[in-house]
């Protein structure tokens, strides 16, 4: 069995479902047989991470859900350690029900589950609710779920934690934190996105012994990204390579109080190799860009006229970075559009092309957006609320309203690019990015990756994974609190020359 996540597939609880029938069908494997290894896989990593608790406190519900809580239950009693069931109730499954005289046979206490539950010792095994949650929570579970997560206590959490919805990596009202996710068959993508690391705790993964073949019968819905495997397909550069040769990033953006953002957007868009980055900002921003890197050629403009002539020089713009929503801003968005060049838009550069009228006919065949839930929701016409109840909905019509590679930031990043082609997720990252600056270092990275001749879709996804590793590495070095955007520039030079990655 693997304990570890061996897979880059993700699925949604429909294809997790179908795996099930066809491990039962073409495998032949009995589902009750699946329960027991699952619950023996859960027994072990509850051991292995805690040791032998003093008390055990499984709460099951009834679906086959609670019956791997059920068989974990009796294999704990039969390994002498005190354990309790508390019931949510109900018609049970029929593979539950056997699960359920397995740990009477091994003489399991039950309990009903009420208001008078004493968790105080050991460690608790949340298998309420499975993959076919969906909505709000009824009670009395979402009063268990709240007695579980002020009880302080360690919990492993069965296949996903309960009141996370398995597909969208939702939370409605309430879900279980767990410290540990055991997830079978399918690795669930709710898991990996939204508020799903956030609750999940470590993620392991455990195929229960389901074979390759039946895999390959079930389209995957997304896939983690490995930022090794992409970095195997960053090209070399030639021996008598010139700077031309490795292209010429421009950033498009630093209004009036803004400047930095621009600054730093550039600044990594040399820092991922491409051989020139230039600025088109405010003239009063051309000192500060010299005197932070001297690297960067500044342009200093004050209308789209201005910029029109420098745009016949680069080879990929990044456009928004602290560009603002002024008639300044306006015109130079509309300029960069009429390039005609390959184009990351992010900040207000994706805020103009919402509104819809400055750039009215939008093709975004050679573009990147790198939205955060804000912009998402305005460029889809959405609230916010509507974007984080369903991020694999969001990122995908994004991409089919602006037929654009669209990255969409966040816990558990998504790209998405062409239709019926997986989701991309990114296993990268930590909350310390949650600070100014984060996104212009991003769009530089992407920018600077596109300039070098790498594909909208490959920029993409090696500089998030960049981006969001280098941070790790930042966090784990320095500590997370008091980290700043540009401190992630010397990791991700690290990254792309092999220093560092075994850390990762």
């Amino acid at each position: 069995m693997s304990h570890t996540l061996i897979q880059d597939a993700l699925f949604t609880a429909k294809s997790v479902r179908e795996l099930d029938r066809l491990a039962i069908e073409k495998q032949g494997i009995p589902g009750i047989v699946l329960m027991k290894r699952a619950g023996r896989a859960v027994l072990s990593e509850l051991l292995d991470a805690f040791g032998a608790p003093s008390l055990l406190s499984v709460f099951c519900g009834s679906g086959n859900n609670g019956g791997d809580g059920y068989i974990v239950a009796a294999l704990a009693a039969e390994k002498n350690i005190a354990v309790r069931c508390f019931e949510m109730g109900g018609s049970l499954s029929a593979d539950t029900a056997l699960a359920k005289q397995f740990a009477e046979q091994a003489n399991v206490s039950f309990y009903a589950i009420d208001k008078d539950i004493e968790l105080d010792q050991g460690v608790v095994v949340d298998s309420l609710l499975g993959t076919g949650f969906s909505g709000d929570l009824r009670q009395p579970c979402a009063d268990v779920i709240r007695l579980i997560n002020e009880s302080g206590l360690p919990v492993v959490a069965v296949d996903i934690a309960s009141g996370l919805n398995s597909d969208t990596g939702a939370v409605h009202s309430i879900a279980v934190q767990a410290d540990i996710t055991l997830t079978f068959i399918g690795a669930k993508q709710g898991l990996f996105s939204g508020r799903g690391p956030a609750v999940s705790g470590e993620v392991i993964y455990d195929s229960l012994d389901v074979e390759d073949d039946i895999f390959q019968q079930v389209d995957a819905s997304a896939e983690l990204m490995d930022l090794h495997d992409l970095l195997e397909q960053l090209p070399e550069p030639e021996v008598d390579a010139y700077k031309t040769q490795r292209g010429h990033s421009m950033v498009v953006g630093g209004d009036h109080g803004f400047g930095g953002a621009a600054i730093m957007a550039a600044e990594a868009c040399l820092k991922v190799g491409a051989g020139m980055a230039s600025v088109a900002t405010r003239p009063e921003h051309v000192a500060g860009v010299l005197a932070r890197q001297p690297e960067i050629m500044a342009c200093g403009v004050t209308s789209g006229q201005q910029l029109e002539p420098l745009l016949e020089h680069p080879t990929v713009l990044v456009v928004g970075p602290g560009l603002g929503r002024s008639p300044w801003s306006e015109q130079l968005m509309q300029k960069a559009v009429a390039a005609n060049l390959p184009m990351v838009i992010d900040a207000d550069g994706l805020n103009i092309l919402a509104e819809g009228r400055v750039v009215p006919k939008p093709d975004g065949s050679q573009w990147v957006l790198t939205p955060h839930m804000g912009e998402a929701a305005r460029l889809l016409g959405l609230t916010v609320a509507e974007i984080q109840a369903d991020r694999f909905s969001a990122v995908a019509k994004l991409q089919q309203k602006y037929n654009a590679v669209v990255l969409l930031k966040g816990p558990g990043t998504l790209i998405s690019s062409l239709q019926g082609v997986p989701i991309k997720v990114c296993p990268y990252g930590n909350p310390a990015m949650a600070t100014a600056g984060m996104g212009d270092i991003l769009s530089g990275i992407i920018g600077g990756l596109m300039a070098q001749g790498l594909s909208p879709q490959l920029a993409t996804e090696l500089g998030c994974c960049l981006h969001s590793s280098a941070a790790d590495l930042a966090a784990a070095e320095k500590g997370a609190r008091g980290m700043v955007a540009s401190d992630l520039l010397p990791y991700i030079r690290d990254l792309l020359n092999n220093v560092g990655q075994e850390s990762l």
